[in-house]
């Protein structure tokens, strides 16, 4: 289980962009937070594998403390984030993006095993091996980033606005594999999306954030139905 207890950060000291945070992701299950723009959904991801300090309260993996982790030391606890904007290395071939994630991989032949099952899941990326990843389309560089997340063998594995700037189709397609990597693989996944319809069509758990803080947490069916969330939204 990975969560956040009672957890505030930000980017200052003392100055939190996100206050009183109580999230978890067990494996198998795909939990999603949808807000609008700005309302700390990012800092939350951050936070979780330790790219912000929190200011208050704790983070935690399978009841150990991880607070003070690094985000090197999560990673390595087999925890993986894809960053909004993807944050692939644009000079690099799509290859060397690939091989870059699998750098706290311990041996040799687990690195080219990762390597075949990343390119097993994203036979397209096996095409596009020695051209620079700055020269693919939107949905095939948010394969490369998530493929490049995956090299890792994280866990549990954080998705920050896949879907954005998408195709419906890719969009589409994103969810299939999201829902494959849960019931298949048995990753704990937490996803960010701003497209909330896609979200919570493939979520266990859905939560709403509001200026900093969660304001609606439930089943995303429950959610769906809700007045205020769905004209906030779901445009109905």
């Amino acid at each position: 289980m990975l969560k956040l207890s009672g957890a505030a950060a930000g980017y200052r000291p003392g100055r939190h962009v996100v206050r009183d945070l109580d999230i978890e992701v067990a494996p198998g299950r795909l939990i999603t937070l949808i807000g609008a723009n700005g309302v700390g959904k990012s800092t939350t991801m951050r936070a979780m594998v330790g790219q912000l300090r929190l200011g208050a309260g704790c983070r935690q993996l399978d009841d150990e403390d991880v607070t003070r982790f690094s985000p090197t030391k999560m990673l390595r606890a087999g925890i993986a984030l894809v960053p909004e904007g993807r944050g692939i290395l644009s000079g690099l071939s799509v290859a060397e993006n690939i091989r870059l994630g699998g750098y706290t991989l311990g041996s040799k032949a687990e690195r080219s095993d990762r390597y075949d099952y990343v390119l097993e899941l994203f036979p397209r990326l096996s095409e596009r091996l020695g051209i620079s990843a700055g020269l693919l389309s939107g949905g095939e560089q948010q394969m490369l980033a998530i493929g490049r997340a995956l090299m890792a063998k994280p866990r549990y594995l954080l998705l920050d606005e896949p879907s954005m700037g998408l195709a419906p189709q890719i969009v589409d397609q994103l969810a299939v594999l999201f829902c494959d990597l849960r019931d298949k693989s048995g990753l704990g996944i937490l996803l960010v999306e701003q497209n909330a319809a896609m979200a919570l069509s493939v979520a266990d758990r859905a939560h709403v954030m509001e200026h900093g803080t969660i304001t609606h947490s439930g089943d995303p069916e429950e959610l769906s139905s809700d007045d205020r969330v769905r004209r906030a939204y779901l445009g109905v």
